[in-house]
This record gives structure tokens, sequence and C-alpha cells, in this order.
């Protein structure tokens, strides 16, 4: 059949090909094209020599003849005992489609075999009609690509892929544990917290006359009649919640170099506290004054071993502690003892001069009238937790003290970074002993107060008495 497209050119009509009697019927020259099927009622111009044309009858029903569909070869019913007959398609390119068929000597209507009986076509290629096409797009003309195996990813993409996933997962833990340190210090329920800021009083001044708003009196050689009145004195608050020494501000800033003194050597360990107790009195006596408070330094009773001094012996039984006896205003301390008390906390002597700075602490109570007011109420409670409570706020406020103090003497001291840490941590190991008396306060509000009085130093930052009971705990 011709390809798609290419018309067909039918011979003229009533021009029979010839061909002799028993051979094959010939097509037309390479020049002339197969013709069509004829149209209805048209002779058919094929017809053997000395036959009369062959007129092909129509179809049964009268239906007319029907090519082939389109893309289809044109196949036709093989009549027994006849020779096929081979059209040259055009252009010299060989036919491939079915043999034609002439008809029968009786010249029997020519049947064209109905599509679905066609026998099959022969081996080769085939042009076969093409499905519609699909909705969103036309098909396409050739079939799918062969399958292929699919493509492998190379290692170099997987260790990249891996690597990623190792750094996202540390990523993740990183933001879990900084989270877990956040909440850890938020849920602290013993940090203190910032309390109202304090003002010194103004300086005292006469009372105003009536000739202030005039003019300036000239200087008269006279003496005047009327006699100096001296500044007053602010009154001192004793209490305990609104005293007088929470005015002072902060302690002075002083110079006072510790040096490399042993606490395990009793002449260099003694030196040492001396030499710190002074700058302890530097530090705070200005502040106190500041405040309107009379002041005077404590003293020290220090031992190698033990002694005995005006509130007991020294240590205190099963204790090793240093401690201060209000009676005679003096700090009384046991070398040995305090070395086998705090060295495990480390070889750094700061720790122990913080709580030789905590004992100072009971003394600024006791020149201010802090320690009188506490006793007066320890004395009215009716219940042993009550005094108990009364005792942790007396000894958490002279920690808050000691710890203002080992900020003033940080830069010459020297305390750096890793002291302060030190410092802190310690604390948060010193307070009351499981199963023991509840009077100085658990490690967790010891660390507390130390850490307000270091990062806070002002004297009002430490007023334990104006606090929640879970801040003294």
């Amino acid at each position: 059949m011709p390809s798609q497209g290419q018309p067909y050119y039918p011979a003229p009509q009533g021009a029979p090909y010839p061909a002799p009697e028993g051979a094959p019927f010939q097509g037309p020259p390479q020049a002339a094209a197969f013709p069509a099927a004829p149209p209805q009622g048209q002779p058919f111009h094929g017809a053997p020599p000395q036959q009369a044309p062959f007129q092909g009858a129509p179809p049964p029903q009268g239906a007319p003849f029907q090519a082939a569909p389109q893309h289809a070869p044109f196949q036709a019913a093989p009549p027994p005992q006849q020779v096929p007959f081979q059209a040259a398609p055009p252009q010299g390119a060989p036919f491939q489609g079915a043999p034609f068929q002439g008809a029968p000597q009786q010249h029997a209507p020519y049947q064209a075999a109905p599509p679905q009986q066609a026998p099959p076509p022969p081996p080769g290629p085939q042009w076969a009609p093409q499905p519609p096409p699909p909705p969103r797009g036309p098909a396409a003309p050739y079939p799918p690509p062969a399958w292929r195996p699919p493509r492998r990813r190379s290692s170099g993409g997987a260790v990249i892929v891996a690597l990623m996933g190792m750094l996202a997962l540390v990523f993740v833990l990183v933001v879990v544990a900084s989270a877990m340190a956040r909440v850890s210090r938020a849920e602290d329920p013993v940090s203190p917290i910032a309390l109202p800021t304090y003002s010194l009083p103004p300086l005292p001044s006469r009372e105003p006359r009536e000739d202030d708003t005039a003019a300036p009196a000239r200087p008269s050689a006279k003496p005047t009649s009327q006699a100096t009145r001296r500044p007053t004195t602010p009154t001192l608050n004793r209490t305990a919640k609104s005293n007088s020494l929470y005015r002072a501000g902060s302690p002075a800033r002083t110079n006072c170099p510790a040096g490399n003194a042993s606490i395990y050597n009793h002449a260099q360990f003694k030196a040492l506290i001396l030499k710190t107790g002074r700058c302890m009195g530097n530090a705070w006596a200005p502040a106190l004054t500041r405040a309107g408070i009379p002041w005077t330094p404590p003293h020290y009773m220090i031992a190698a071993r033990k002694g005995r001094g005006a509130c007991g012996d020294y240590p205190s039984p099963g204790s090793n502690v240093p401690y201060y006896c209000p009676s005679n205003s003096t700090i009384y301390a046991s070398t040995s003892a305090m070395a086998r008390e705090y060295g495990p906390l480390g070889s750094w002597n700061g720790i122990i001069i913080s709580m030789m700075a905590h004992e100072y602490g009971h003394h600024l109570q006791n020149v201010s009238g802090i320690s009188d007011s506490w006793w007066q109420q320890t004395v009215n409670s009716s219940s042993r937790s009550g005094r108990m409570a009364l005792s942790r706020r007396h000894e958490l406020q002279a920690t808050c003290f000691g710890g203002m103090f080992m900020r003033s003497v940080a830069a010459s001291y020297p305390i750096d970074g890793t002291r302060r840490n030190t410092l802190l941590w310690a604390y948060s190991h010193l307070g009351d002993p499981p199963g023991g008396p509840r009077d100085h306060g658990n490690t967790r509000s010891n660390a507390a107060w130390f850490r307000q009085g270091y990062t806070r130093p002002m004297a009002y930052q430490c007023n334990t008495w104006v606090v929640g009971s879970a801040s003294v705990s």
C-alpha cells in the first residue's frame, strides 16, 4: 500500500491491462500507481484478454467497496487456483501487502474479505494504528526505551548525608543540654530576689529663716546673739527588717593580696587570718560610718588546736568551724580544725577566708543592732521550728555579707573567674548536715545567698528578713 499522504493515480477508464491467458497478471509500469478501489457502479478494468471488461459487482447488501482502514495494508481474499497479483509500489519500493487475487473464471462477483477475517500480516515491520492520545498530551510515536538498571548513589554522597545527619544530632543534643541547664536554674526556689534600692538620707541643714530669700546682708563686725546649730545625726534603725545598715551601700574596694600562705601551717594561716581581718575592717568601716553606725573592729583569738573563750570552747564540741562571740566581739578559730573541715574542698585558702568573712558579718549584725533584734524575736518565739527559721535568716545574712567582702578584694586578692567559680561551688556543698539542726540553711540556700552578695554587692541586697521562707530554707 502506498505511504500515507500519497494519492492514487487511476488508469484511464476503459483501458484494461492485457495479460496472456494463464499468465500472472502484470501490473502497470513503475510510473503508474496502483489504482484505488473503483467507485460504485464503475467497471473494473483488469479482465483477461478476449473478455469483456470486468465489472465488479458491489459488495452484498449494496455496500460500496471499502478499502482497508487507514495505515492498514490492503488485503484481498485470494480465490483458489489463481496466481497472485503483485503490483509494484510507486518509486520502485517493493510492495509488501497481501497478494491480490483475480476473479474466478465463472466471473463471480468480487468479494472483499472483512477486516476481522484478514490473515496475519507477513513478517517484517508493519504500520499499526496508534491509540488515541492521552488527555495530557500526544502519545509517544515510538515505543518506550528499554529498561535500564537504577543508578546507584555514589559513596561520596552517602558519606556527606551521614555527616550532615551527625551534625544535626549534635546540634539537637546541644540545644537540649542548654535547655535543661536553663530549666535547672529556673527551678532554683531559693534564689534571693533583688530588693528595693535604699538611698542615703540628705545631709542635715539648719532651719530656714525669713531673711533667706532676701538679699544677702553685709558683713557686720558685731557678734550675733544667736548660737550656731550643730547638725543632727540621723536616727538609727536597729531592727532586723529596716536596719540602718541597709543604707551603707557597698564595702570599699581594698588592696589585700593574700599570697601563698598554706592552711596547714599554723603560723602562715594565723598571719593570713589577721591580715585579711584588717582588710575587712578597711572595707566595712567607711560603709557603716556613712550609714551613721558607730564602728569598732572585732577581736581575734586564733589557736593551733583548741582553746576556751567567753562563749565556751573553740572549736565548739562536735564542730570544726570558727564562731563569733557577741559578748566580747571576738572571733575564735582553730587553724588545725579548719584545715580538717575545709581542706577537702580545695587547697586554695580563699574558701576558708570566706568563712572568716562570714564571722565578720556577724560582727556587722552585732554593731548595727540586727543581732539584738534577732535574739529578741527568738526569745518571743513559741516553737522550735520558728526559732530555727529565725536562726537561718540570721546565718544566711552573714553569708551574704561574706560574699560582699570577697567581691571587694577580688582585684587584689586575687579572685579570677576560676576562683570565683570555686567559691560558688564550695558554698553549694556547705549547709545543715542531714539529720542535724536546721539552723544555718541547706546547701542551696547557702549557695544562693553567697552568690547574691558576690554578684549584687549592696548591703540592702542581703536583707534576709523580708524574703519568703522558701529563700531561707
